[in-house]
């Protein structure tokens, strides 16, 4: 990962351009930016990894994608320090990224954490066949929900955080994140229980 300042843009709070240098390298800032943009980093690049995984089925992928994510967060750091929602931010520039390499590979988005599943196909009482309808059938109501359901649900469910941690990681209110959650059940219940959604 290369050092890196703020990236100016007009003015506007826009996501950070893919191709233009920082206009202040990490070697001027001052110590509280450095320790900060480092923290963030420590603290945010584990669950970081494991959602882009779920999103792109591939380690690789996902540590590209999130060294690209922690380049540009690099990039605006420094802005980023007078932002209200600085994780929102962040979490935002994460996701644009995770499209940018699933339209590179040309495939749809899929999130798919199977190991809940593989671990069910263990119990001699289960059908196998019954779990992988099942898996099927919840993924791709999973798929079908709005985009911060669909976060939301991937954080609590997916990677096992709490509400609070799902929150912290999207930048939003524990609140938000729990209506999320709820939006996200009805309308699974909806889809899953064979009635055409809204």
């Amino acid at each position: 990962m290369s050092d890196g300042g703020p990236e100016e843009s007009g003015g506007a709070v826009g996501l950070p351009s893919r191709r233009q240098r920082p206009a202040t390298p990490m070697s001027q800032w001052d110590t509280r930016a450095r320790l900060s943009y480092w923290a963030f980093h420590t603290d945010r690049r584990p669950s970081y990894m494991r959602f882009a995984y779920l999103q792109l089925g591939s380690d690789t992928d996902a540590e590209d994608v999130v060294d690209a994510t922690f380049d540009a967060i690099m990039n605006e750091w420094l802005r980023m320090l007078h932002m209200d929602r600085l994780e929102a931010y962040a979490w935002t520039v994460l996701k644009h990224r995770i499209v940018d390499r699933q339209r590179t590979r040309d495939r749809r988005p899929q999130a798919m954490d199977i190991s809940a599943f593989e671990a069910a196909l263990k119990d001699a009482d289960v059908d196998p066949y019954d779990v992988l309808t099942d898996s099927i059938q919840f993924y791709t109501a999973v798929s079908r929900l709005a985009e911060r359901q669909r976060d939301a649900v991937l954080l609590r469910y997916g990677l096992h955080c709490t509400t609070g941690e799902a929150a912290r990681v999207m930048g939003v209110e524990e609140a938000t994140v729990r209506s999320h959650l709820g939006q996200a059940r009805r309308r699974l219940a909806r889809l899953l229980g064979g009635e055409s959604a809204p």
